[in-house]
This record gives structure tokens, sequence and C-alpha cells, in this order.
């Protein structure tokens, strides 16, 4: 992926890993879901969870996950994902709350509404796509903010 153009999906889904210090093979896998079918639904939801990362071009510390969480919620409808949206506002600090309520949250929510199933997209072929080209195809807007990718916990 480090050969793919800049501003590829591709290069730009590497770059979030390496920032980030996470690997595609860091997720478990899907456990106490009996049903074959519904256990590789929630494997590949999973699986794409890091991709949203880079779609929605959010850092992995608590406030860009909560945004993530805003985004399946309502794009996605899953319980977890409604859980992580109440919880996880109740860990960030007085600022990063503001922004969350002011600017990513109603945009996380808006889009999330409105765009193309985020878990039908093969995303494997789209490696050498232009990130902000998949966006627009799937109706999704570039954020607001970014937070920055500080992992430290806010207080």
């Amino acid at each position: 992926m480090a050969s793919l153009p800049e501003g590829s999906f591709g290069r730009e889904y590497l770059r979030f890993l390496e920032d980030n210090h996470v690997t595609p093979d860091s997720r478990a896998d899907v456990r106490f879901v009996d049903n074959e079918e519904l256990a590789y639904v929630m494997q590949r939801y999973r699986e794409v969870h890091d991709l949203l990362h880079t779609l929605l071009g959010m850092p992995t510390n608590m406030l860009g996950e909560v945004a993530v969480k805003w985004f399946e919620a309502a794009q996605l409808g899953l319980p977890m994902c409604a859980l992580g949206a109440v919880l996880g506002p109740l860990r960030l600090s007085t600022s990063r709350l503001q922004t969350l309520f002011t600017s990513l949250g109603p945009w996380a929510l808006q889009n999330g509404r409105r765009a193309r199933c985020v878990l039908s997209v093969f995303y494997e072929r789209r490696w050498e796509q232009n990130l902000e080209d998949l966006r627009q195809e799937l109706n999704i807007d570039p954020p607001p903010v970014i937070p920055s990718a500080s992992k430290q916990r806010s207080t």
C-alpha cells in the first residue's frame, strides 16, 4: 500500500494504521453468535470499523471513536454502536464534548443517515481509488474538524 498514490484510499488507510499503531489483524473473532450469516456480518462490521476511521478522517482517540460510533449508530442501528455513542461521551473533557455536540456529532449523525451502506462496500478493491472520490460516491462529507490524534485521556 505504501506504493499507492498520495490521497488514495489504500495509502490513507496505511497511514491511519501506522499513525494509530493498529493492524487489520488486531480485531478479535466474533464469538457468541451461533448463526453463520450473522457472525459473518458482525465480523465484517469489525473489519470495516478501522476503514471507517479512514473514510471519516477520525483518529482512534476517544473523540474520534465516539464520532465513528455516532456515524455507525445512525447508519447501522446496532445496539453496541448506540451504546458506544451514548457512553463514550462520558469520558470526554468539556472542550471535547463541546466539539462533539457542536460539530462532529451532528456531522456524524447526518452522514451516517444519508451515506450508502458502508458494510456492503468491497473496500479491498478500492485501495487505488482517491479517498475524496470514494467519500463522494458513498455520500460522506469530509469532517468539519479533525480531532488531534493524541491518544492521551482527556480530563
